[in-house]
């Protein structure tokens, strides 16, 4: 049976399309090669407008259009499902035109309701989590909107630590991710370590990373009492689901 190929908008940031990559692997059943799913990226972050300078009217220029462009690429080289490894890219007024102008011929997973869905899933137990992100992700209030129908309450960073701390630590020039991603300059790390710290001496059960490039920052399991949530790895493990699904649908 032939698998259906996994399509990565890559390129936002630029080291996540890779993170994702490797969370595929890591997280699929193979012992050889020929057992891995296929996989194509593609990455043109020039023509993609930062998502969160969209969001805070930065630029009227809607990230979508790219990114829409892009996934259309990759499902003329043959990819079915597509994967977006960029919160902020699922605001409503990116992903909505995202929506609208992909062809409906792909599973287009949508990254923060696989988050809803994996905590509801395998943490009932957790009904209070914090989030850390972009001031885009942030703002635009998309995990509360999304968690809120699985009955989870969201605790947002308070604005001086997300625009002192959390921020930054993804982009800022002298020592962000986006500038520094391998290996991430020891300030972000400490500074988002202090920021899930709040969270969770705020009650959060858990802290998701939601945001792409801050897995490569924050690599334990636990901070405090809180589970460290991993959006991409949840995304990875949601790709290869849907590709499976849609091979057996086809075998059948």
């Amino acid at each position: 049976m032939e698998n259906e190929m996994i399509g990565i908008v890559g390129g936002i940031g630029s080291y996540a399309g890779i993170d994702l990559i490797k969370k595929i692997y890591d997280q699929t059943e193979a012992a050889s090669d020929q057992e891995h799913l296929p996989i194509s990226m593609l990455s043109v972050p020039h023509k993609i407008t930062d998502r969160t300078n969209f969001l805070l009217d930065q630029t009227t220029i809607n990230p979508g259009i790219a990114i829409s462009e892009i996934i259309e690429s990759l499902i003329s080289n043959g990819s079915t499902v597509i994967g977006i490894p960029c919160n902020t890219a699922h605001a409503q007024p990116i992903f909505d035109l995202i929506k609208a102008n992909v062809s409906e011929s792909c599973t287009l997973v949508h990254l923060i309701e696989e988050v809803g869905q994996y905590l509801s899933t395998n943490h009932p137990e957790v009904k209070k989590v914090g989030v850390l992100g972009t001031t885009g992700t942030i703002m635009a209030k998309v995990y509360p909107d999304v968690l809120s129908k699985y009955g989870i309450e969201v605790i947002q960073p308070s604005d001086e630590i997300q625009n002192l701390f959390v921020h930054p630590s993804i982009y800022d020039v002298n020592y962000g991710i986006k500038a520094f991603s391998n290996p991430v300059n020891i300030k972000a790390k400490e500074n988002l370590s202090m920021a899930a710290t709040y969270l969770s001496r705020k009650g959060a059960q858990a802290i998701v990373l939601g945001c792409t490039e801050i897995p490569l920052a924050i690599q334990y399991d636990k901070i405090e009492s809180s589970l460290i949530v991993d959006a991409t790895a949840i995304l990875a493990k949601a790709l290869i689901r849907e590709s499976k699904k849609r091979s057996a649908v086809l075998a059948n």
